[in-house]
Order: structure tokens, then C-alpha cells, then sequence
């Protein structure tokens, strides 16, 4: 009786938890804004900057249509929960200024997430970067989302790719 009341007690309380997060990092480069959406257009850099991207080495990954504009398809496989399985795909380009993603998650669990990144002139040779992620956790269970810290979670590891892209970039 005990067991079933906390069960019940959770599913009332995820009734009340919010569904959709929203995270967004930036960090400013300093390369003209040209240059650096030329290269973030591209999703198949993302390989170079994404710490998702390099969390296993050995996953396999799949691309699908033409890089760089929308509909263009890149997959990824790995034995490694962390990593699991899905693709993303570019959904449009705002040229100069704004791409955007659609994510599916497929392994470990399935998800679809919104993604984007927008490029802003700060300066002649000065680009602000804004990386965000939009996602949705259905009911019951969202009622994770008080036990985890998802601004955090998934907002540092935008962070960790920002960062890397602005190495990348500087170098």
C-alpha cells in the first residue's frame, strides 16, 4: 500500500512539472561574422566542435544529402548509452544569420528536440555564437526533470562545443 501511495504521489506531482526546457550558451569569436556562419552552416563540423560528437570516437556515423543546406542528414550509432543512436537534420538556413535543426533521438530513449544556432556582429572581426536546444519530456516522465538539472547538463555541453568552435575558429 505504501509503494502504490508513492507512485500515486509522483504521478499527481509530474502533473505539475513543467514539459519543454529551453537552453541556449554563446560565447564571442573573434572572426568576422561571415566566416564563422560559413563554417557553422555546415553540420558536418559540427564533428570537430560538438562534444556529443566526440564523446565516442568509434561511432558510426551516416550523412545524407548535401551538407550545408537543408535536408541534409547526419546520423550517428554507439554501443555507449551516453552516446545512443539518432540523427539531425538541417530544417532551414537564414544565410548569415540563423540555422536550425530538428534532432531525433533514437537510443537509449526516443526524443525529438529543436536546435539551433545564430551568428551576430558584435564588431568588424567580432561574432557572438548562440547555440540553443529545445526539447519536450512527456508525462510521467518529466517528474525526472526535479532530480536533474538540465540547463546545466545539457547547457554545459553546448558550452564545451561553443568553446571548442571558438579554438577552432581563432586558431
Amino acid at each position: 500500500m505504501f509503494v502504490l501511495a508513492i507512485i500515486v504521489l509522483a504521478l499527481i506531482t509530474a502533473l505539475f512539472v513543467k514539459k519543454d526546457y529551453s537552453i541556449e550558451r554563446e560565447v564571442t569569436i573573434n572572426k568576422p561574422k561571415s566566416q564563422v556562419f560559413e563554417y557553422i552552416k555546415y553540420l558536418k563540423n559540427q564533428n570537430e566542435y560538438s562534444k556529443w560528437a566526440k564523446m565516442d570516437p568509434t561511432m558510426k556515423k551516416d550523412f545524407h544529402g548535401t551538407d550545408g543546406t537543408p535536408g541534409f542528414v547526419s546520423a550517428w550509432e554507439s554501443d555507449r548509452d551516453s552516446v545512443g543512436q539518432g540523427e539531425q537534420e538541417i530544417k532551414k538556413i537564414t544565410e548569415g544569420q540563423r540555422v536550425d535543426y530538428e534532432i531525433r533521438f533514437i537510443k537509449p530513449w526516443k526524443s525529438v528536440a529543436q536546435s539551433s544556432m545564430t551568428t551576430d556582429s558584435l564588431a568588424e572581426n567580432q561574432t557572438k555564437v548562440k547555440w540553443n536546444f529545445n526539447s519536450h519530456m512527456p508525462y510521467p516522465m518529466n517528474l525526472m526533470c526535479l532530480f536533474m538539472n538540465m540547463d546545466k547538463m545539457v547547457g554545459d555541453d553546448l558550452q564545451t562545443g561553443l568553446n571548442n568552435l571558438k579554438a577552432l575558429q581563432e586558431k
